[in-house]
């Protein structure tokens, strides 16, 4: 079955609204030909004078705007600690290493022990060498006594030697007045013997007095060059022993000196066993050990590292942070290791100069080009909680915060 057609719609025809008269296309030119040209640029002027006022701003306030902050923070800060090399003195073979790795140990611990046999008979050496010494000082002490008394004897010999001159010259003396008086004698019996007034006897006897008293007179004056020669030999020899004496006396400081060098070789002979023990300088611990029994060490050799028990931060802060930063300030430490725990603290020390002037090989701004860049200036933070510095590694990374006082 077939569907009727439908029949078309009628279309109705719409109105056209009037137009209006179109504007003619001259106007729209002369009127943008009308607006001034420097308003084209006023936009992008005032652009750029408020960039380069922004601009100025910042460079010229920024340093005061950080130096004036009441925190100022850093990430570059690092847990230190005093990490020591323990080296060897001396050269020998390890007997013995008394520590693990990574050992807490206390101050005066035996960590490392060498072969000492070779020193211990160095230091038996040099005890024997003071003995030695000191028995020489000793036997010169002795000598000096002696010569003392070699002295007092000739010092009395000297006594004696004057005690007989005074005796033989009081001698002389009186001997020769009986000689001159029997020469008188002799004389007047002579004298009376040509007179035949006195015999021949009398002359004889007179005679013979007068000789016997000249003999007795030349043995006094004998007797008193004797005694003036034995006090000539008696002070000579006491002279002698004197000088005897002085050379003893001069040998006795060159013993004393013999014996402080000899102490002091002793000594070093002690300083040389005491290093072949190796102990722990403080509280703290231990590193790796480098060395292991029987191995032979030389001088300058690293045998295990010691880390102190006290930890600190360092904190490099910029030299545009330090504007207020002081010691004594309280800080805030954020270690990486105990994430969301504040760690409190305190300044107590600032470096005195940038860390670039400690470097190996500081730099040299009066050569070449030139670019300025910050320096950064180590601040050291102690640590509040003692026993939490002690827990700490050195080299661990913080973030630290320090509130100036202003």
């Amino acid at each position: 079955m077939s569907a009727s057609p439908v029949p078309a719609p009628t279309r109705v025809p719409t109105p056209v609204p009037a137009q209006p008269a179109e504007t003619p296309k001259d106007d729209g030119a002369a009127a943008a030909k009308s607006t001034p040209q420097w308003q084209k640029y006023l936009t992008p002027i005032l652009v750029v004078l408020l960039a380069l006022a922004l601009l100025i701003t910042v460079t010229r306030n920024w340093n005061s705007w950080e130096g004036g902050k009441a925190e100022q923070v850093t990430d570059d800060a690092y847990v230190r600690g005093d990490l020591t090399p323990l080296s060897t003195k001396v050269a020998g073979i390890v007997r013995a290493v008394h520590v693990s790795d990574y050992q807490e140990v206390h101050k005066g611990d035996l960590l490392v022990e060498l072969e000492d046999n070779d020193f211990q008979a160095q230091v038996d050496q040099a005890n024997a060498a003071v003995e030695a010494a000191r028995a020489a000082i000793e036997d010169n002490i002795r000598q000096r006594e002696l010569q003392d008394a070699r002295i007092a004897k000739a010092l009395a010999g000297i006594d004696q030697a004057k005690a007989q001159i005074a005796a033989a010259q009081a001698g002389k003396e009186a001997t020769q007045a009986d000689l001159v008086r029997t020469r008188l004698e002799r004389k007047r019996q002579e004298g009376l013997y040509q007179t035949h007034s006195t015999t021949q006897q009398k002359v004889e006897v007179a005679v013979a007095d007068e000789e016997r008293l000249a003999a007795q007179y030349a043995s006094r004056d004998a007797d008193l060059e004797q005694a003036r020669t034995m006090l000539r030999s008696n002070e000579m020899a006491a002279e002698a022993e004197r000088r005897m004496k002085t050379v003893l006396e001069s040998q006795g400081m060159q013993l004393q000196a013999d014996l402080r060098a000899r102490e002091a070789s002793l000594t070093v002979a002690e300083v040389n066993l005491g290093y072949t023990k190796i102990y722990a300088p403080g509280d703290g611990s231990v590193g790796e050990r480098q060395v292991r029994p029987g191995q032979l060490v030389s001088p300058g050799t690293q045998v295990i590292p010691f880390v102190d028990k006290t930890k600190w931060v360092q904190a490099n802060y910029r030299e545009t942070q330090l504007t207020h930063v002081k010691v004594g300030d309280p800080a805030e430490l954020r270690i990486d290791e105990y994430p969301g725990q504040v760690i409190h603290g305190k300044v107590i020390e600032i470096a005195p100069a940038s860390g670039s002037q400690f470097a190996l090989l500081p730099p040299d701004n009066a050569t070449g080009n030139f670019t300025k860049v910050v320096q950064r200036i180590p601040v050291k933070i102690a640590l509040d909680d003692a026993d939490l510095a002690t827990k700490l590694r050195p080299g661990l990374s913080v973030t630290a915060t320090v509130r100036t006082r202003r």
